[in-house]
């Protein structure tokens, strides 16, 4: 492998766009992933959904959106290295060499890491059979809305992705039910009004305790958080959102300043090795807000002072777009 002058960590929205602007100051750039698609969060959970707080768009589905930010950040052709887990950092003379879980090494001048929360998991219901119905009438994430046309459809869990789904999903889901384990909910206030305008069903203070039928998922037992009491819930689906879990995994252990499961920076990205920055979800700082509107300047910064740091001459500030292309 070449060394690059640039290798980012992670090929989500905000790692697509360090990778874009880093090509608009002709940098050469590599992008690692661990997924087989360029994308992140926005493909892998949640393509389906429409994201609503980007500019330019008044709304947009986070597989198109995904798909636009792919196009842009691989316009100048960076070396797009997917379902590569990024193990372990060695500093050299020239940077450091990124070495691969495939064993492989990867030499670049400079690193931005963008690695949102790490690799994830969803967190699962935790019921002795929950891995037969796995993709067979249970899911954790919606691919594709069409999967759920003219069914009976319970969705576990009281937050933002609980009740965007029953919002997303009335259209063509025969009934929905949100089965919640009280009756306080993590979700924005106008959405759960919309939800409940809809007419959907809550089964507030209900826990799924047992999952029922003969290959393909039948039904539920829900069991009430207070009285204990059970009863039987047939349903053709059930979606659980109660969260995910995610660790940044081997990237704890490359030396750099952390704060639970995120890498400190300053006021230009910098981690405390020099020449590793980190952007995104996966960085934290005075002020921080995690939102991909907020995530791709802060990408900007660290690459334009990723680029004064290989080339002493070159601006910090390139100048705008309309003048440069």
């Amino acid at each position: 492998m070449e060394r690059v002058d640039l290798t980012i960590i992670g090929g989500g929205p905000v790692g697509l766009f360090a990778s874009f602007y880093a090509g608009m100051r002709g940098m050469s750039v590599r992008i690692i992933d661990s997924l087989p698609e360029l994308g992140g969060q926005l493909l892998a959970l949640y393509p389906e959904k429409y994201v609503y707080d980007m500019p330019g768009f008044p709304k947009v589905l986070a597989k198109d959106l995904a798909a636009g930010l792919a196009e842009q950040g691989t316009q100048f052709a960076p070396q797009v290295v997917l379902d590569e887990t990024a193990m372990g950092l060695e500093e050299e003379g020239e940077g450091y060499t990124v070495i691969g879980a495939s064993g492989e090494r990867y030499p670049t001048r400079t690193l931005i890491v963008s690695a949102g929360a790490g690799a994830f998991s969803p967190t699962r219901l935790g019921l002795p059979n929950e891995a037969d119905f796995e993709g067979k009438g249970l899911y954790y994430s919606v691919r594709s809305k069409a999967e759920f046309a003219g069914k009976k459809l319970a969705i576990v869990g009281g937050g933002d992705s609980a009740f965007d789904w029953a919002l997303n999903l009335h259209p063509v889901a025969r009934e929905i039910v949100i089965v919640h384990r009280r009756d306080q909910f993590r979700a924005h206030e106008e959405t759960i009004r919309a939800v409940k305008q809809l007419g959907v069903e809550l089964k507030l203070w209900k826990t799924v305790v047992e999952l029922h039928g003969n290959g393909n998922l039948l039904g539920t037992t829900l069991e009430d958080t207070q009285s204990k009491e059970r009863e039987r819930f047939d349903c053709d689906a059930v979606i659980v959102n109660i969260g995910f879990k995610s660790s940044l995994g081997p990237i704890k252990e490359w030396g750099l300043t952390m704060e639970k499961n995120q890498i400190v920076v300053d006021p230009l990205y910098r981690t405390n090795r020099p020449g590793v920055f980190a952007v995104g979800d996966v960085c934290t700082h005075d002020g921080k807000l995690k939102l991909i509107a907020t995530g791709v300047g802060e990408a900007v910064t660290a690459v334009c002072v990723a680029k004064t740091l290989i080339d002493p001459a070159a601006k910090l500030f390139p100048g705008h777009s309309s003048e440069m292309l």
